[in-house]
C-alpha cells in the first residue's frame, strides 16, 4: 500500500468511526474512555519516535505532557483561543523543550540519556508546583463551556479532537517508517558510531526526534485541562503517563507503528475495565505483570512475535 493510499484509506477509516461512534452511542462516559485509549496511542506513537526508531530511552513523557496542559492552562486565563488552536500551541512548546533537551542531552546515551530525562521532569513539575498563575500546588479549576462548537458534548468534542490527533500521529509515525528520515533514525538506533562514520547526521536527527516526540506528547496533553476541569501537578505530571508510554510500545512492538498502536489498545481498554470494576490503584499493577509476561515470552513486543512466527512457517 503506498503512502498516499494509506494516507486515504487511515482517513476515511477514522472519519467512518468518528460518525458512529458519535450518533451511535449515548453513553458519555465511553466518550471518557475512548479518549483516554486515544491519548495512550499518541503518547506511546510519539514516544516511540525516539525510544522505538531512535533507541533513546525517554522517562520524560509526563514532562511534555504536562508542558501541554499548562500551555492550555495559560491559554485559557489570558485568551480566548479554541482548543486545536491551544493544542498547536502546547505542541510548539513542547517541541521547543524537545529540542533543548535533546541539544543539552543528546551526547549522552543509554541510562544517562534515560536520566536526564527524567530530571527534566522533576525540574518541570517543580516550577509548576512553584508557579501560582496557573494554581501552583494547589491547582486550577478549568471552566469548560457546556455545549461544543460543533453538535454534541463537550466530552464528544474532545473525544473528536484526540481522535483527529491519532490519526495524524500514526500517519507521521508510519511516514517516517518508511522514509529516509527512518532508515537515519534505525542507523543511529543500531550503531551510532557507524552512521556517523559512514556520514549519518546523527546530532540533527536525533533534535528532530525529540523535537517531534516532545511536540506529539505536548499535543495529546494540551485537551487535559478541559477533560478533568481540575488540574493540578499531581493529575499532570502522573507516574501512569509515563510508564504507560514505555510499556505500551515495547508490548506491542517498537519495531513498527503498528505496535505502539496495539500496546496502548491493549493495555488501555485493560485498564479502563479494572477502573470500572476493581480499582484505577490496579493500573501500574496491570502494566507492570503485562510487561513482565512479554519480556519472557515475546521480547519483541507483539509484532516481533507474529513477524517470528511467520518466519517459522515460511521455512
Amino acid at each position: 500500500m503506498g503512502a498516499a493510499r494509506f494516507w486515504i484509506v487511515s482517513f476515511v477509516v477514522s472519519l467512518a468511526f468518528l460518525v458512529l461512534t458519535r450518533w451511535g452511542i449515548s453513553n458519555e462516559y465511553y466518550f471518557f474512555a475512548a479518549y483516554q485509549v486515544l491519548q495512550f496511542i499518541v503518547l506511546a506513537t510519539a514516544w516511540n519516535i525516539l525510544g522505538g526508531y531512535t533507541g533513546y530511552t525517554n522517562f520524560g513523557t509526563g514532562a511534555f505532557f504536562a508542558v501541554g496542559a499548562y500551555t492550555a492552562v495559560v491559554l485559557h486565563k489570558t485568551t480566548a483561543l479554541p482548543i486545536p488552536v491551544m493544542m498547536l500551541a502546547g505542541g510548539v512548546i513542547s517541541g521547543i523543550v524537545g529540542f533543548g533537551m535533546g541539544y543539552l542531552t543528546l551526547r549522552l546515551k543509554g541510562v544517562f540519556f534515560a536520566i536526564a530525562t527524567l530530571a527534566l521532569a522533576i525540574v518541570a513539575q517543580t516550577l509548576i508546583v512553584n508557579w501560582d498563575y496557573v494554581g501552583g500546588s494547589r491547582g486550577i479549576y478549568v471552566i469548560r463551556p457546556q455545549y461544543a462548537p460543533i453538535s454534541g458534548s463537550y466530552i464528544q468534542y474532545l473525544y473528536s479532537l484526540m481522535l483527529a490527533l491519532t490519526w495524524i500521529s500514526v500517519a507521521i509515525a508510519r511516514t517516517i517508517e518508511r522514509s529516509t528520515l527512518g532508515l537515519g533514525f534505525n542507523a543511529i538506533r543500531d550503531d551510532e558510531q557507524a552512521a556517523e562514520a559512514a556520514g549519518v547526521p546523527t546530532l540533527r536527527l536525533k533534535l528532530i526526534s525529540t523535537t517531534l516526540s516532545g511536540a506529539l506528547m505536548g499535543m495529546s496533553g494540551a485537551p487535559l485541562p478541559y477533560y478533568v476541569t481540575y488540574l493540578d501537578p499531581a493529575s499532570s505530571f502522573n507516574l501512569s503517563y509515563a510508564v504507560n508510554s514505555v510499556a505500551m510500545p515495547l508490548i506491542g512492538g517498537m519495531t513498527s507503528w503498528i505496535g505502539p498502536v496495539i500496546g496502548a489498545v491493549l493495555l488501555g481498554t485493560i485498564q479502563q475495565l479494572a477502573t470500572v470494576t476493581i480499582s484505577s490503584a490496579l493500573n501500574l499493577l496491570i502494566v507492570g505483570v503485562l510487561l513482565i509476561v512479554f519480556v519472557v515470552i515475546a521480547p519483541n513486543g507483539i509484532v516481533g512475535l507474529v513477524q517470528s512466527r511467520r518466519r517459522a512457517r515460511r521455512r
